[in-house]
C-alpha cells in the first residue's frame, strides 16, 4: 500500500470514499484544511469522506542502501532528482501565476484607460461651462437672473458646430495685417542691426562664476521649472513644483511677489512687457494672465482653460498683443492678450501625443512646437497650417529657441541639442548630452544672438557661428547634478549674467562680480 501523496508506505493509512485512493492521515488531514479538495482528483473533499484502514503496525526495515557508502550516494541522488522534480512543479506553478498577474495588469490598464477617457468627457464638459461663462453679457442692476442663466445657454450652444467641435472667432484678417505689418517691420530693422557694443565680449564670458543664489520656492515640492527675464527691468521669473510663480528683483536680491492661484506645477512663465503683463502655464490644464499694478503686486486678469491637458509652454508674440499656448493634448491656442479669447485652437486631441514646447521666430510669423513624439514642426500663424517638420530626435523636445537672425532653430531633448537650417529645413549641427541619463532641458540664444547657452546635468555657453563654421564652446559651467538637475537658463541683457533655475529650488546667477564688471565697463 503506498500513499498517493508521498509516495511510500503510509503509518496510518486512510481511504477516500469517492475516489478510492490511499493516503497518509496526518498529509490529507493538511491538504483537506487547507485546500478542501482532493490533491489527486481535484474533487470536493471533506475529512467525512475519508475512512481509516486497519492494519498491522510495519516496522518498516532499514534500507540495504543505506548499509554502504554507494548506497548511501544512490540515496542522496534520488532525493536530489525529487528535489528537482520539485523545483519544476513550483517553476511551472509560478509561471502560471505570471499569466495571471500579467492579466489582472492587463484589466487594471484597461480599466484605467476607461477612466481616463471619461475624465477627459469631464474636462470636455466642463471647458464648453467655463467657455459659456466667458461668453455671457455683463448684467446690469436691472437684469434678470434668469435671462443671463438662458444668454449663458444660448453662447455654449453657439460655440458648438454641427460636427461637435468648438467655434472659434478665428485669426481674422486685421489681425493678419497687423502679424504681417510687425514681421516686415522687424525683417527690416534686422537686416540693419549691428551687434551692440554693449554686448559681454568673449573674453568676459569665459570669466563668468557664479555670483549668487536664491532658494525662492518651498521646500515642500522644491524645484524651478521655467524662469524667464523681463527685457527692460532687472527683474526674473520663476515658475516651480509648488504651484507658485515668483517675481525676483536681482539688483536688491529681494522677491518682489509670490504669484499663487494654480493647483498645480507652473511649467511656463512669461512677461509681456506692454501694459505690465505676465502670462503663467500649469500642469493643472490652465493659463493665467497676470495685470501689474502700482504698489508692484500683480492680480490675475484672465483664467484660461481651453486645454484639457498639461500645459506645456507659453510663447508671446513680439507685438506683445498675442500670445500661444502648448499642450499635452495635442493642440496649441492663439490668444488676444487683452481679452484672453482663445481665437483658434489648432491640432486632435489626442492622450498618445502632446505639445511639449514652443516658441515663436523672432519676426512672428512662424510658430515652432516640440512634441512628445520627439517631433518639431513649424506652423504658418496666418494660415494655421504645418509648413514644415523636423525629426531625429529620442525623447520629447524639451525646449526650442530661434536664433535672432531668424536662420537658425535650436531643440533639446534626451539625445541632446540639435540646431536646424531654417532656409534649407535640415540639421546642420549636433550636441551630444554630457550626461545620457539626464536629458537637455533647456536651450537659449541670448537676444543678440551671439550667444548659445545648453543646460541638462551642467551648463555650456557656445559661440555662435555660421553653418560650416565651428561652434566653440567658451564656457562650461558646475555641476550641479549633485544639487539638483539644471531645468532652465536665460540670458540676461547683453549676456551680462546667466540665471539658471534647477530642481533644488534654487535661482542660480553666473556673470562677473563686482569689480570685474566695473573693470568690462
Amino acid at each position: 500500500m503506498i500513499c498517493s501523496i508521498s509516495g511510500e508506505v503510509p503509518e496510518e493509512p486512510v481511504l477516500s470514499k469517492k475516489s478510492g485512493l490511499l493516503f497518509e492521515r496526518r498529509l490529507i488531514e493538511r491538504h483537506i484544511a487547507d485546500y478542501g479538495k482532493c490533491p489527486v482528483t481535484k474533487e470536493d473533499l471533506t475529512m467525512e469522506d475519508i475512512l481509516p484502514v486497519k492494519t498491522n503496525k510495519v516496522v518498516k526495515p532499514r534500507p540495504l542502501q543505506a548499509a554502504s557508502i554507494p548506497g548511501l550516494l544512490g540515496m542522496f541522488q534520488n532525493e536530489w532528482d525529487a528535489l528537482m522534480l520539485s523545483n519544476f512543479a513550483l517553476e511551472q506553478q509560478l509561471h502560471t501565476a505570471r499569466q495571471e498577474l500579467s492579466h489582472a495588469l492587463y484589466q487594471h490598464d484597461a480599466a484605467c484607460r476607461v477612466i481616463a477617457r471619461l475624465k477627459k468627457e469631464r474636462d470636455e464638459a466642463r471647458t464648453l461651462l467655463a467657455q459659456a461663462e466667458r461668453q455671457i453679457p455683463l448684467s446690469t442692476a436691472s437684469a434678470n437672473a434668469n435671462a443671463v442663466v438662458s444668454n449663458g445657454k444660448r453662447a455654449a450652444e453657439d460655440e458648438l458646430g454641427p460636427d461637435g467641435k468648438k467655434i472659434r472667432p478665428g485669426i481674422n484678417p486685421a489681425i493678419i495685417a497687423e502679424l504681417t505689418d510687425c514681421n516686415s517691420l522687424l525683417s527690416g530693422q534686422r537686416k540693419k542691426r549691428q551687434i551692440p557694443p554693449t554686448l559681454a565680449s568673449i573674453d568676459a564670458l569665459e570669466r563668468y562664476t557664479q555670483i549668487s543664489s536664491h532658494p525662492l520656492h518651498k521646500t515642500n515640492k522644491p524645484g524651478i521649472l521655467s524662469t524667464d527675464i523681463h527685457p527692460s527691468k532687472d527683474m526674473i521669473a520663476t515658475g516651480g513644483m509648488d504651484s507658485n510663480a515668483v517675481l525676483f528683483d536681482r539688483s536688491s536680491g529681494q522677491i518682489l511677489c509670490t504669484l499663487t492661484g494654480h493647483s498645480k506645477k507652473v511649467t511656463s512663465v512669461k512677461f509681456v512687457p506692454l501694459d505690465d503683463m505676465f502670462v503663467t502655464g500649469s500642469a493643472d490644464k490652465t493659463v493665467r494672465v497676470w495685470q501689474g499694478t502700482d504698489d508692484g503686486n500683480y492680480n490675475c486678469r484672465h483664467v484660461l482653460k481651453d486645454h484639457t491637458a498639461e500645459v506645456q509652454a507659453v510663447t508671446v508674440h513680439a507685438t506683445n498683443k498675442y500670445f500661444v499656448t502648448a499642450s499635452m493634448d495635442n493642440t496649441w491656442c492663439f490668444y488676444d492678450l487683452g481679452s484672453g479669447s482663445c481665437l483658434t485652437q489648432v491640432g486632435e486631441a489626442s492622450a498618445e501625443e502632446g505639445y511639449t514646447s514652443a516658441a515663436f521666430h523672432p519676426d512672428g510669423l512662424i510658430l515652432g512646437t516640440g512634441t512628445s513624439g520627439s517631433l518639431v514642426k513649424i506652423w504658418d500663424v496666418k494660415s494655421q497650417s504645418n509648413v514644415a517638420k523636423f525629426d531625429g530626435h529620442s525623447g520629447s523636445v524639451t525646449a526650442m529657441s530661434f536664433s535672432e537672425n531668424g536662420y537658425y532653430l535650436a531643440t533639446a531633448a534626451l539625445d541632446g541639442v540639435r540646431l536646424w537650417d531654417l532656409r534649407k529645413l535640415k540639421n546642420f549641427r549636433s550636441f551630444a548630452p554630457y550626461d545620457p541619463d539626464t536629458p537637455t532641458n533647456s536651450v537659449e540664444f541670448d537676444f543678440s544672438g551671439s550667444y548659445l547657452a545648453i543646460a541638462g546635468s551642467d551648463i555650456r555657453v557656445y559661440q555662435v557661428a555660421n553653418v560650416k563654421a565651428e561652434w566653440n564652446l567658451l564656457k562650461t559651467f558646475p555641476d550641479l547634478s549633485g544639487t539638483g538637475k539644471v531645468t532652465s537658463a536665460k540670458f540676461g541683457g547683453d549676456a551680462k549674467y546667466l540665471a539658471v533655475g534647477s530642481m533644488d529650488r534654487n535661482l542660480r546667477i553666473f556673470g562677473l562680480p563686482g569689480d570685474e564688471m566695473e573693470e568690462s565697463k
